[in-house]
């Protein structure tokens, strides 16, 4: 059985993209929820700060659905080359 990549593709980015917008935008409310998971998720995305505003909020939530499509692509990628 092999997997769509572009299924995948699009459910990880959702699920990623969406699981940051809640930690960010909770953060925006409450400015110390979820500090070390924004910390280092700064760390990997180049040019977003947890910072505690809206702009930071959609930036982020903008970097995790592009690497949720990479990521997702590449794993469904990987499973149906090594199912054969």
């Amino acid at each position: 059985m092999k997997l769509s990549v572009r299924a995948l593709a699009i459910s990880l980015s959702l699920l990623w993209g969406l699981a940051f917008l809640f930690v960010a935008f909770a953060n925006y409310i409450w400015p110390s929820y979820g500090r070390a998971f924004l910390d280092l998720v700064s760390s990997i995305y180049p040019g977003y700060k947890p910072v505690g505003t809206l702009g930071s909020v959609i930036v982020g939530t903008l970097y995790a659905l592009l690497d949720g499509v990479v990521t997702g692509a590449i794993l469904a990628w990987l499973y149906n080359s090594f199912s054969d």
